[in-house]
């Protein structure tokens, strides 16, 4: 331990930009063992150990840098998957820089500890030992319906399963995962990974039920009835429009979440029609890691130019950093402090967007700055293409109703400690808390789990 004057900071290899650009496989490599040692051995063994309050899930951080700096990997692997349903994704997706490693003590002087880095390294090489993640074998007589097998979805099977409740999944769509199957490219997450978690769970005794969605192929009066507890993790995909006169006409003009939809389930064989970018002007607005993910699949896919446009400056983009410098190094143009006024609209497509400049006043009641519009400083940027990624509102399925569940203002699911007012009902992750991480979504399963064992035992 102590070594962080020994040793800096390393992040893992990326794959050459020329290359990780012609396909959607990963670009970063996972730690060697020698490698994911040195930089373990870089933590100081806090006495409050700020990474590990700075993770939502609470993970036991220090305990498996440490394992894995004395050469202990079955004890770090135990450790990691002990608070965590999927360490090894969220090791790949999580905004590390603004949550464990942001916190790192070292993180204002020699560079926080690669956390991320460390947490994949731990999983993937416990994986090609023959590890898995361990369920009892115990049963307990006890039935509960998981709806919607996206981070939260998966995180409520996976710590009921760990106590031997008997869990069915229903997914609407035709591969289970969610938010991690369909909505984050695979150059950030392989799918094959999210496959070997949902098939650990099936291992476990999961049933999961696809193509098959709550209110149309199974009525929730069957779930009420069948099921002693109900999950809802049911995710918010419904995209935010500016308000521009003419955008939701537009041919051209496209929801994030739809074109992320299209090329995932194209590049997975899926017969699918999607938003075709090549040799396009793309523009795409918007600051944050779904963003990021539109400009990077853009430009794998050959479009003519990639632009994105927020509305704020570069160190107050919600997005995380190293995504925006992977964007940076396979081509993507940034604008910033630029907010949309108008759409330019012929024959029915945008041709450009008008732009007008902004600039940052003082900071309003959540600490970020304000945006103040600068009048008179519209001018006109060219798109062929305009894809908004302004974030998502919770869908309002029809089944809440019969249910009887309580929603807020904007749509998100009333709760109390998880559960809703239908008292057999639960729900966390996006529908309940608002869009925002998978790890959160996470924290939410996992608790979710918890309420429902001490309810039912």
């Amino acid at each position: 331990m102590l070594n962080f004057t020994k040793f800096e900071r390393i992040n893992p290899e990326k794959r050459d930009v020329l290359q990780r650009l012609k396909d959607f496989n990963e670009i970063y490599e996972v730690f060697g063992k020698q490698r994911a040692k040195e930089q373990a051995d870089r933590c100081m063994q806090c006495g409050d150990p700020y990474c590990h309050t700075g993770c939502p899930l609470g993970n036991f951080i220090p305990a498996w840098l440490k394992q894995t700096a004395t050469k202990n990997p079955d004890l770090a692997f135990a450790l990691s998957n002990e608070t965590s349903p999927f360490p090894e994704i969220l090791g790949r997706i999580c905004p590390q820089d603004v949550l464990c490693e942001g916190a790192c003590s070292l993180n204002t002087g020699h560079g926080a500890i690669s956390i991320g880095a460390i947490e994949t390294h731990i999983s993937e090489k416990a994986f090609e030992r023959g590890l898995k993640p361990k369920f009892t074998d115990k049963k307990v007589d006890k039935k509960i319906a998981v709806v919607g097998s996206g981070p939260s979805g998966i995180s409520a099977a996976t710590f009921l399963l760990r106590k031997g409740y008997q869990v069915e999944m229903f997914e609407r769509e035709d591969r289970a995962g969610g938010l991690l199957m369909y909505g984050i490219p695979g150059f950030k997450l392989d799918k094959t990974t999210v496959n070997r978690r949902i098939n650990w769970l099936l291992e476990a005794g999961m049933k999961l039920h696809l193509n098959c969605e709550v209110g149309k192929d199974v009525s929730v009066k069957e779930l009420e009835e069948d099921f002693d507890a109900i999950y809802l993790g049911t995710g918010a995909k419904d995209g935010r429009y500016t308000g521009m006169d003419g955008e939701k006409e537009a041919s051209n003009v496209h929801l994030a979440m739809d074109f992320l939809t299209g090329i995932q389930k194209r590049n997975l064989g899926t017969d699918v029609e999607f938003i075709d970018v090549k040799d396009k002007n793309v523009v795409v607005i918007g600051g944050g890691d779904t963003a990021m993910d539109c400009v990077r699949t853009s430009v794998r896919e050959k479009a003519k130019s990639v632009k994105c446009l927020y509305r704020r400056d570069e160190a107050n983009m919600p997005g995380s950093k190293k995504e925006v410098v992977n964007a940076k190094e396979e081509g993507v143009e940034y604008v910033f402090n630029v907010s949309p006024k108008s759409l330019k609209i012929e024959d029915g497509k945008v041709s450009a967007v008008e732009l007008l400049t902004t600039s940052m006043s003082d900071p309003d009641e959540s600490g970020r700055q304000r945006v103040v519009f600068n009048e008179g400083t519209e001018y006109f940027e060219e798109a062929d293409v305009v894809i908004l990624a302004l974030g998502f509102s919770p869908e309002k399925p029809q089944f809440l109703k019969e249910l009887n569940i309580e929603t807020n203002s904007w749509g998100g699911i009333e709760t109390t400690n998880y559960q809703t007012s239908n008292k057999k009902v639960y729900a966390g992750g996006d529908c309940q808390r608002g869009a925002h991480l998978a790890v959160t979504a996470a924290v939410d399963g996992r608790e979710a789990a918890k309420a429902i064992i001490e309810k039912l035992s």
